[in-house]
């Protein structure tokens, strides 16, 4: 059982790297932006205190963004932001606010969430 936990996990990480070469960076895609910053608070089930996470893209970084689950059951999951990001470089916006849950498969359904907070910085 473990070497398929395992095996799914080797998997998951090479699809994970291959998605970021694809993705090209931030500055191909979105020239206007100078950056973003992700500030979030992960919540997991079962663990009472709530973890501050801060995540930043430069022009330069990779234009994927996911972050990943840090829950350690947990299977091709993470918080998928891209449609929230691009939909708010598209408006030009400069902040936005939000919950999401892990895409992943965990020990238990809804393992975990965050909240967050991206703000997003043009030239």
């Amino acid at each position: 059982m473990n070497n398929n936990i395992n095996s799914r996990k080797n998997a998951a990480r090479t699809e994970r790297l291959q998605q970021r070469v694809e993705a090209g960076s931030v500055a191909t895609h979105f020239p206007e932006v100078a950056g973003i910053v992700i500030s979030m608070m992960y919540n997991q089930r079962g663990i009472q205190k709530s973890l501050p996470r801060v995540v930043n893209f430069f022009p330069s970084s990779y234009a994927l963004f996911k972050v990943e689950c840090l829950s350690k059951g947990c299977v091709d999951g993470g918080f998928d932001l891209t449609q929230i990001i691009t939909a708010m470089i598209g408006n030009r916006r400069e902040a936005s606010k939000g919950e999401i849950s892990c895409e992943g498969d965990g020990s238990s359904a809804d393992h975990s969430a965050i909240v967050y907070e991206v703000a997003i910085k043009y030239t």
